[in-house]
This record gives C-alpha cells, sequence and structure tokens, in this order.
C-alpha cells in the first residue's frame, strides 16, 4: 500500500491500521488530526512527537497490553506480531520456557510486560537482555520499553505502507560496536545500557545486547534524538567474560561521551580481561 491509498480509505479504516502499528487509542486520535498525512515524513514526524510529547504513562502502558509475551508461542498465534519474534518462534524448548519464566517475573515486578523490539534479534540475545533489565527501577524500565515500542511501530509503518519510501528514516542516532581484542572476535551478548545524568543521579534510559558481530545497531528508535548533554554506556562485562570461563579484571566498563548536536555518535569499545579503550568512530 502507499501513502496515497492510505489516506484514501476513510477515517475509521485509517485509524484501525494504526491502531495497529500502536494500541494507544490517545495516540491514534491525536495522529488522526493530520490525516491525511501529507508525506512519510509527516506521518513519522507527527507519530513521534505524540508519543514522546502527548502520550502519558496509561497511553504507553495501554499500547503495551496489545503485545505478545516474548516466548509465549499461544499468544503469538493469536496476535499478529508472531513474524516479528521470528527468533523466538525457532528456539528450542529450554529457552522458551526460560523466557517464560524471566517473563512473569518482569510482570509481577514491574506490572506490565517485556517490551522489546524483536525484529532480527535471536532468542538468546533477547533472554540476555531480559535478564538484564529486571535490574532496572520501574521507571527505567518504562522509559526503555517505550523507546522499544516506537521502535515497533515504525518498523509496523513500514510493513503497512510497504509500497511507501521511508528511506529518509536514519539509523540510531547512537550506535556501538564491541571488539574482544584478546581473541579477536566481536564481543557478542555483552549487554550495554545508555543512561542520562537526572537530578544529579545516572538513568537508563536504553539497553541493548550486543549481536553477532559485536554491534548494537538499533539502541535508539530511528528519528529519536538525544538532547545535547552528558551521557554513559555501560557494558556488563563481568557476564560476557564469566559466560567464556575467563577471569575479567572489570565487572562493568563505562564510558562518558558528550552529545553536542544531532549528528551520528559511534562509541566502540575495544576489550581485553585487564584493559580496553574507546574513540569516537564513524
Amino acid at each position: 500500500m502507499t501513502l496515497k491509498e492510505f489516506n484514501e480509505l476513510g477515517k475509521q479504516k485509517a485509524a484501525e491500521e494504526l491502531f495497529d502499528c500502536c494500541g494507544s487509542a490517545k495516540w491514534v486520535s491525536l495522529l488522526m488530526k493530520d490525516f491525511p498525512f501529507a508525506s512519510e515524513g509527516m506521518l513519522v514526524k507527527k507519530a513521534t512527537a505524540v508519543w514522546y510529547n502527548e502520550c502519558s504513562t496509561d497511553d504507553w502502558l495501554e499500547a503495551f497490553t496489545y503485545h505478545p509475551k516474548i516466548g509465549d508461542k499461544k499468544s503469538l498465534e493469536k496476535k499478529f506480531a508472531g513474524k516479528e519474534q521470528l527468533g523466538v518462534a525457532t528456539a528450542p524448548n529450554t529457552i522458551i520456557e526460560a523466557l517464560l519464566k524471566a517473563n512473569a517475573e518482569y510482570e509481577k515486578k514491574y506490572e506490565f510486560i517485556f517490551i522489546v523490539c524483536a525484529t532480527g534479534k535471536a532468542a538468546e540475545e533477547m533472554l540476555g537482555l531480559l535478564h538484564n533489565r529486571l535490574a532496572n527501577s520501574k521507571e527505567e524500565e518504562l522509559n526503555i520499553a517505550m523507546g522499544e515500542q516506537h521502535k515497533i511501530t515504525l518498523i509496523r509503518f513500514k510493513k503497512l505502507l510497504s509500497d511507501a519510501n521511508f528511506q529518509f528514516l536514519k539509523m540510531s542516532q547512537l550506535t556501538t560496536h564491541v571488539l574482544d581484542i584478546s581473541v579477536g572476535r566481536p564481543g557478542k551478548n555483552i549487554t550495554a545500557k545508555l543512561q542520562q545524568s537526572v537530578d544529579n543521579n545516572w538513568a537508563t534510559i536504553a539497553q541493548g545486547i550486543t549481536d553477532a558481530d559485536g554491534r548494537i545497531a538499533d539502541l535508539l528508535p530511528p528519528e529519536k534524538l538525544l538532547t545535547p548533554g552528558n551521557y554513559k554506556l555501560v557494558f556488563e562485562t563481568g557476564a560476557y567474560f564469566s559466560a567464556n570461563n575467563v577471569k575479567g579484571f572489570y565487572p562493568e566498563v563505562e564510558i562518558q561521551f558528550t552529545v553536542f548536536d544531532d549528528a551520528h555518535y559511534h562509541v566502540p569499545l575495544l576489550l581485553n580481561p585487564f584493559g580496553y579503550s574507546t574513540y569516537r568512530g564513524s
């Protein structure tokens, strides 16, 4: 469907399609004030502004309820997001069971389900990320889940408007790549937290886990910009070395950096058990 064809659906049908992209009634209602949309860029710009600036906690929580639980195959079969969790659908039963157990623990602690943009992620990556996110505060998890929901929404826009032009969408403003120079291989399955100073305390605002190539390319949603200021990436290096039966000196590696503008920031980590280095990459 092209954007032109979407605009010709009529308000009721268009609103229903948008609700399938993000299950918040307020978000859809406010977004529909600009219907028909002049361009794909205007749709994304409005959707982003409404989600972050005009929706409240209740609206975000409402959207979360329309997601299948990660690892819940019965839920995946009932809801359309199954293809987004393909990495889970093909995972062994031991991983599925571990995801279900961790999901139950997560929901009990935070009172909403674990939200993650599952596209392109293996089940093992999501399980590791889920376990690590259980250490966050409820406020941190709400902020992280909010960003993950927006990533999912933009992916669903592209699926809904499969013949539209979304080439303008940029990658995450912040990316990272971990290389374990002690073995000459990517550092995979390393959790990294993006933190921002809030009231003189560091608060986690996004969280990811390195893939098989040691990269996190989607830490932030496309088009979501960090405000200028100081930030910190915290890598769970101790858990990584322990999982590889290596005695490492650093349980965590923290890299502080300053965001000056809306440019892309790539913050790599060169790692070994007893040292590390970093630089601003491209």
